[in-house]
This record gives C-alpha cells, structure tokens and sequence, in this order.
C-alpha cells in the first residue's frame, strides 16, 4: 500500500513489484482468494490503488534470490518495531560500515522441540495484537519455523 500510494503521489503510473510472498503476489494477481477478514480491506485498497496506474506488473522472487529487497523489509520492520536496524547502529556507534548487508546478532537458545525427526513440536499459544504475534508464556521459536495462525 505504502509503495502503491507513493507511486501515484509523485506521477508514476506505471510499476512493477517484485515480491518474495508467493501469497501476496497471487492474491494481488488474483490467483489465490483473500481470506483473512484483517487483509480484506487491505486487498480492497491496493485494488484501488492499481486500477489508477496505467501500468502495473507483480512478480514473485525467492527470498534469497532478492536479498536486497529482504534486507530492507526487514529493516523497515525493525523501525516499525522501534528498533534500530543493525546498519544504523553500527553507523552511529562509529564503527566500519560494509558493503554487504549486516546479518543481524542473534542470541543462541536451547531449542524447546525434540530431536527426533518424527515428534511433532508442541502446540504454542499467542495472540496479535497490530500484526505482532505475542507467544503465551516462556514460548520461543528458533529461526527457521513456520507460523500458521489459527482463529479460535
């Protein structure tokens, strides 16, 4: 939506967005349906938004295909999110910049989930609360895992 109103406020009509959700590419495309009572509305503005381009092209590319495009979702969340992306602070703390993209430092923790490659991980319990997923309890999740949020 932000990129779709920044586009029509400055006169570009015609756009074309790469994206590495395979969901949210096929839902703007139409391919896929869109469920979610939350994302409707959402949806329904983009919608708008792209009947008034004269042009507009949306695309899907794997994650680590567009890791430029990764890396600054990922800091725009961090803002979002009132952190400091890890390129800003290490400018600011006066230390070297690279050209490559800063990995951020993740803590390392003890995985809560068995070992064995056919146990099932628990169930977890959470809510959202402004698109933030709060885990209940001491909850955490390694890297890597899928989240499928289920309304109850």
């Amino acid at each position: 939506l932000g990129v779709l109103a920044w586009a029509l406020e400055h006169g570009y009509r015609r756009l074309r967005v790469v994206s590495d959700s395979e969901l949210m590419v096929k839902q703007i495309q139409g391919r896929y349906k869109v469920n979610s009572p939350d994302l409707k509305p959402l949806w329904t503005e983009a919608r708008a938004r792209i009947a008034q381009l004269e042009e507009f092209q949306i695309t899907h590319a794997l994650r680590h295909k567009n890791k430029d495009a990764d890396r600054l979702a990922n800091e725009a969340m961090d803002r979002g999110m009132g952190r400091q992306p890890a390129r800003q602070a290490a400018r600011e703390q006066g230390g070297e910049e690279s050209s490559a993209p800063a990995e951020p430092k993740r803590e390392k923790r003890a995985t809560p989930y068995p070992k064995h490659p056919d146990a099932r991980p628990p169930m977890l319990r959470g809510f959202t609360r402004d698109g933030v997923v709060h885990l209940l309890g001491e909850a955490r999740l390694p890297d890597g895992i899928f989240v499928k949020i289920v309304p109850e």
